[in-house]
């Protein structure tokens, strides 16, 4: 027995072995083939995928058989009764549970060795420390503010010579995926080098709005019976009482508006599962679209950590909807895009104190940002919250930031707050070059 469980190890790492350990003609100029090539990377990287839902389950499940061993995975959803379809490690029996921590323990369950460290929370709640940590992050959302938010992390970290060009230790790999039905992309994201996910924002088309006229009069799809219960109906009935879109109860009272709605202008097609789908804007998903996402990320991952082959360049769309279409296209990155660029530059008198600096940010032009945190070089020189960090960083506030940041004449800070993005406030990091006016550049300055 023991002979064929070492057979089927061996069997199991046969094509990534094969593949690490032999050169080539399209491998990167750091590929360093070493039949141990795979042990290494199963020792040394650290995988971030974000994400446990269908397309987060797939790579969970990749990532463990392509040799990555050192795996987190941080989703805040618990699983539903409509998830069983398409996200496969779940059952019946986990309703209600975490996705991560269910998902990371079927798959330690299944694949030896591999060790997956779930977290049941917000990607906002997590400091930036905690990002730090991995060499490469692996996007499975289907949120475009969740998108946004981990890629001004990642290009947070990023860092610029004196002549702008991206210092290649600072940089955080990530690799972004996305399904829906049967469609899908995957794109790699090389902050400084590539696109990041804010030049390319436009790709994604702007969430569909009803006019509240045609909703209230002239209904003509069962979106619009459906928003029109959940909008209209709900506040008429329910004054004062806030909807809950993860209530069963709440989502059946719409679902039935709906369908009299639907009924009295002779509109077919209001189901329940519609109903959840308009109201919680949940997007379609085909298991066999994940699956072949999933595997263009893994590969995508795993050629950037061990230099195998060159990676994409740089994002793949897939089409399955008519037989199969796949096309890659090569999109140029923004020079000054305000989230993977140099920074916005901020000016300042070295007379400006922290609590002044934080105000002025709220009417700079290029960043308008309240109730901004600010880090330096991984101090935290500001925070708003937690109250006990609030409270610990007070005192820096009637501080010159010259002072704070060592009396250079520039430096890089990293702020965090509230921006607002298509009328929504948002949570947002940035990164700003702050240059000191007067201040002469010492030899000792650091150019980012």
């Amino acid at each position: 027995m023991a002979e064929v469980a070492t057979a089927t190890e061996e069997g199991r790492w046969r094509d990534v072995d094969r593949l690490l350990s032999r050169n080539g003609n399209l491998v990167s100029a750091l590929f360093d083939p070493s039949p141990t090539l795979r042990e290494d990377i199963g020792e040394y990287v650290k995988v971030l995928v974000v994400g446990a839902g269908g397309l987060g389950c797939e790579l969970l499940k990749d990532l463990a058989l392509s040799g990555f061993k050192n795996i987190d995975v941080i989703d805040m959803d618990t699983i539903e009764v409509s998830n069983l379809n398409r996200q496969f490690l779940f059952r019946l029996r986990d309703v209600g549970k975490s996705k991560a921590e269910i998902a990371a323990k079927r798959v330690m369950e299944r694949v030896s060795g591999v060790n997956i460290v779930p977290h049941f929370g917000r990607i906002e709640d997590k400091e930036l420390d905690f990002y730090s940590n991995f060499q490469i992050i692996v996007l499975g959302l289907d949120s475009i503010e969740a998108r946004s938010y981990i890629n001004s992390v990642a290009c947070g970290f990023l860092e610029y010579d004196a002549d702008d060009n991206p210092l290649l230790e600072t940089v955080k790999p990530m690799v972004d995926g996305g399904t829906e039905g049967f469609k899908g992309h995957a794109r790699v994201i090389l902050p400084g080098t590539t696109p990041c996910f804010e030049c390319n924002i436009w790709l994604f088309p702007p969430q569909v709005k009803f006019p509240l006229c045609t909703l209230a009069e002239t209904p003509r799809t069962p979106a619009h019976c459906i928003e029109y219960a959940h909008l209209i109906k709900w506040d008429e009935v329910h004054s004062g009482k806030a909807f809950d879109a993860d209530n069963p109860d709440h989502m059946q009272w719409v679902y039935d508006e709906a369908l009299k709605r639907a009924e009295l202008f002779g509109i077919a097609g209001v189901t329940y599962s519609l109903t959840q789908g308009v109201v919680k804007n949940i997007i379609p998903a085909i298991a066999s679209t994940n699956a072949i996402v999933s595997a263009t990320c893994t590969l995508e991952a795993l050629k950037i950590i061990s230099g195998c082959s060159k990676t994409l360049s740089n994002y793949m769309t897939y089409n399955g909807q008519e037989g199969t279409h796949i096309k890659v296209t090569d999109f140029f990155r923004e020079k000054d895009c305000l989230v993977c660029g140099p920074g916005t530059l901020v000016e300042l008198e070295s007379s400006v104190t922290l609590a002044e600096f934080i105000e002025q940010l709220e009417k700079h032009p290029d960043v308008l940002m309240s109730k901004a945190s600010v880090t330096h070089r991984g101090n935290n020189l500001y925070m708003q919250a937690p109250p006990v960090l609030e409270e610990m960083t007070r005192s820096n506030l009637s501080l010159t930031l010259y002072d704070l940041l060592g009396k250079v004449a520039k430096d890089t800070v990293h702020v965090s707050g509230m921006v607002e993005k298509n009328g929504k406030r948002t949570s947002s990091l940035r990164k700003l070059r702050v240059s000191f006016k007067g201040v002469s550049t010492g030899p000792t300055d650091m150019d980012t």
